[in-house]
């Protein structure tokens, strides 16, 4: 802060956690919220605080009436005018970085006062309170040196991605909150427009149309750090408006979308000028990992081993087998960890939210096994299951326990092997540290969406194929049984940027052609007056010149979150919501005012 101004014309010169054994002799003035205070008879100290630090304050030279050091409670907010002073040898502070010096007051002004007899909880020290109790005091919780270092960090996150965007030639556009509803995959949040009667906005889930449209007017390169909203079931990385750091360009491919992705994880993760993504397909993701957005810091990869159990007399293993199902096994040797049966019996409780009824064990020692469904494995299955193991990445040690997922749906199965080779990374402390990327390509076009019996866009339709699958998806017959197995295993020129089992971020090369985008919404399911009532302004803007184009867009509370080292979205966030979609602080959503109602031409059916 510049020292040259006259004091009067500063509310403050200087902060709470500048001032160091050079400063001594200065004058200052500094503003801050009462950390502490200690009256040692005779000897008062009062230890003020702001976002950069705690310096002392001592009042041997306190000429004003001292009345007002009982009006400071804690939390209160002063102005102390005065010089900075070396404390004698015996009170110096190693511990903090203001500890050799404090400031003998002059002046003491009382700006903000605090009722400390009804303060939920002081911001500092053990804060032992809940989640929902910093949440509704969240302006306090926003006090503590935790909150306030990942507010720093997320602006400074935030600056590193526009500096690597422009000095890609990126410009940054603004595009509406205030949009129309298009679908893409989640719920929309609605807006009713007065001047409209009986008509809604929608708040976007992604630019996603906006974006591709301004390719379309010849922008080129663009990005923003865009708020989305979507309404959908919340969870702990999951909230219903979040940031991302929205990006599209013409003339590229997926290479090119790589590369800067690469450029922008390196500086925002502050990585090696020589990083560059490791690369998965996503069949390979499955097939090790059960997961698209896997978590490689550690080994336990899932084994294929529905055909080891095709003879079997295990009932439960011989059924999926028949149904032509998936049986996944993991491989947990004896030096990484081991497992009682209660242990194992708890795993129950770990796959059931993905619909698994439980684990199957059993123990080998060499050759011996023992436990769970031991007594079904055949000197043959354990040699094949062995022959898999050897076949695989994974360790190759002969003691260990064999875990075992199986189901008819491949997806409950991949789901279920997932969540409990999750399990096993934190609870056996395997997870490595540092930020381990994957570039994941090659994702479906499409997945079954078994509800309305077609097949479903797995990003959005704007999708391209692959473009060796052109001129097959062109060709395909939606309402023939063989072209929907062909279409349901077509690949997309679609890609996901994942770290340390998170997905940052996601994206595609767009489709450009409109012989290809009409036959995305015929294969989707939509009439040609549906695409039309949904899509038309973006069909028709097809007609006149596209460029071929992609993008990616990053979700930049993900990133913080990993940044921050912690795994809850509301961290990260100065005013989040509960898993709820509630605010807490200002109790909201809130039923609008009955003048509202009628002025919106908006009614509702209420709950009982």
């Amino acid at each position: 802060m510049a020292q040259d101004h006259p004091l009067s014309a500063l509310m403050r010169t200087h902060h709470c956690g500048q001032l160091r054994r050079e400063d001594v002799g200065r004058e200052v003035i500094l503003c801050g919220w009462v950390n502490k205070s200690r009256d040692l008879g005779g000897l008062y100290f009062i230890d003020i605080r702001d976002k950069f630090g705690v310096t002392q304050l001592s009042f041997d030279d306190f000429k004003g009436d001292r009345n007002i050091l009982k009006k400071c409670a804690l939390e209160s907010v002063v102005k102390a005018v005065g010089k900075v002073v070396e404390r004698p040898a015996e009170a110096q502070n190693s511990q903090m970085n203001t500890g050799e010096v404090e400031v003998a007051v002059t002046d003491l002004e009382l700006l903000g006062s605090c009722d400390v007899d009804s303060l939920p909880f002081l911001p500092y020290g053990k804060i032992d309170v809940t989640e929902n109790q910093r949440l509704k005091y969240r302006y306090l919780d926003l006090r503590t040196e935790k909150l306030q270092r990942v507010l720093k960090l997320r602006s400074d996150a935030a600056q590193k991605a526009r500096k690597t965007l422009h000095e890609m030639d990126f410009i940054e556009v603004e595009t509406p909150i205030l949009y129309k509803s298009t679908p893409e995959g989640a719920r929309d949040y609605v807006v009713p427009s007065r001047v409209h009667p009986g008509h809604v906005y929608a708040l976007p889930q992604s630019p996603q149309t906006l974006k591709q449209l301004l390719m379309i007017g010849g922008t080129d390169r663009y990005f923003q750090l865009s708020r989305c909203f979507r309404d959908e079931d919340l969870r702990a990385d999951r909230q219903p408006e979040f940031t991302q750091i929205d990006i599209e360009a013409s003339f590229v491919t997926s290479d090119s979308i790589k590369y800067i992705a690469e450029q922008l994880m390196k500086n925002m993760f502050n990585l090696d000028d020589g990083f560059t993504l490791p690369a998965m397909s996503y069949a390979e993701a499955m097939r090790r990992f059960g997961s698209d957005k896997p978590d490689v810091r550690f080994g336990l990869e899932h084994l294929d081993v529905t055909s080891v159990f095709g003879e079997t007399d295990f009932k439960v293993f011989k059924s999926v087998f028949d149904a032509k199902g998936l049986i996944k096994a993991i491989f947990v040797p004896t030096e990484l960890g081991s497992f009682s049966r209660k242990d194992v019996d708890g795993l129950t409780d770990v796959v059931k939210p993905y619909g698994g009824k439980g684990v199957a064990f059993f123990k080998q020692e060499a050759s011996e096994v023992t436990g769970g469904i031991s007594k079904f494995i055949t000197p043959e299955i354990l040699s094949q299951l062995q022959d898999a193991l050897k076949q695989s990445k994974s360790d190759k040690s002969e003691s260990g326990t064999w875990l075992f997922c199986a189901d008819p749906n491949f997806e409950v199965t991949h789901a279920c092997a997932d969540a409990l080779r999750r399990h096993l990374g934190k609870s056996l402390n395997l997870r490595k540290e540092g930020y381990h990327f994957l570039w994941v390509y090659d994702f479906p076009l499409f997945e079954d969406d078994p509800e309305r019996g077609r097949l479903a866009a797995k990003h959005h339709p704007f999708t391209m194929p692959k473009v060796s699958e052109v001129e097959k998806f062109l060709s395909s017959d939606p309402s023939s049984e063989e072209s929907r197995q062909i279409l349901a295993e077509m690949p997309a020129e679609a890609y996901d940027v994942v770290c340390n089992g998170y997905e940052l971020g996601g994206g595609s090369i767009r489709i450009y052609r409109q012989d290809i985008q009409h036959k995305m919404f015929q294969v989707l399911g939509f009439t040609e007056e549906e695409a039309k009532k949904q899509f038309g302004f973006f069909l028709e803007a097809l007609r006149y010149g596209t460029p071929p184009h992609g993008g990616i867009a990053f979700g930049l509370d993900r990133i913080i979150m990993l940044l921050a080292q912690t795994e809850n979205i509301r961290d990260v966030i100065a005013f989040p919501k509960t898993t709820t979609a509630s605010d807490l602080m200002s109790s909201s959503p809130s039923v609008p005012a009955q003048e509202q109602l009628e002025e919106l031409h908006f009614s509702w059916n209420k709950k009982d």
